[in-house]
């Protein structure tokens, strides 16, 4: 797996390449003076495809992710590690190509699926790191023959929290759809949302390893 995982790096950071020069073409196109909200109307052609694009970035990522899975933890925890360097690398490549951000509290608009996700450039570099860290933590877990399973409370804590992650990036849509500023970011909300999930991976992993280590005793 240790090999899998590498090359998978190695995937995820060569489609950021890829998905970042793409955005330096639109921003040439759609911003010749700099990215900025309210955003650039688009026409509705363009849209598509660039929503396709979005989907068919997410289709890759499953696609290697099940090739280097061995079983559904393997996969799964394939396609969080590989979205989360991606994820960073996007950036990472971005301001090697443009030097942008200038700020990590620079905005950014984050997805288009289904509705447009906003928020500042730090909120998803550390949900991506979130991301990476607990899907290699889980891995070597899974690698030492720890069987991988978390109870209905913990499954509770962790969605819960990806969906109040998730609401702080697409609250506001509608005022970006309408071509406005949006407004402030929400931190609070955000905030919970991730103290929820890594609280969720805490708890679950905790129980793995006393478990594991009950089992390695008897």
């Amino acid at each position: 797996m240790r090999r899998r995982v590498i090359w998978l790096a190695i995937y995820a950071v060569a489609m950021a390449y890829v998905e970042s020069a793409v955005v330096v073409y639109l921003r040439a196109l759609y911003y010749p003076h700099g990215f900025d909200f309210p955003l650039a109307p688009m026409p509705p052609g363009m849209m598509a495809v660039e929503i396709g694009r979005e989907a068919a970035t997410l289709i890759m990522l499953l696609g290697v992710s099940a090739l280097a899975g061995a079983d559904r933890w393997e996969w799964f925890l394939a396609f969080c590690l590989s979205f989360g360097i991606w994820d960073i690398f996007y950036y990472a490549w971005l301001w090697i190509f443009v030097r942008w951000p200038p700020s990590l509290f620079t905005w950014d608009v984050l997805f288009l699926i289904p509705v447009p996700w906003t928020g500042p450039v730090l909120a998803p570099v550390l949900v991506s790191g979130a991301l990476v860290a607990g899907s290699l933590l889980l891995l070597r877990l899974h690698e030492r023959g720890v069987q991988l399973g978390f109870s209905a409370p913990v499954w509770t804590m962790a969605v819960t929290g990806g969906l109040l992650v998730l609401g702080s990036f697409v609250i506001d849509f509608a005022s970006i759809l309408r071509q406005m500023v949006p407004p402030p970011f929400h931190w609070g909300v955000f905030a919970i949302g991730v103290g929820l999930a890594v609280a969720a991976l805490v708890l679950g992993v905790s129980r793995l390893e006393h478990g594991s280590g009950s089992a390695q005793h008897e």
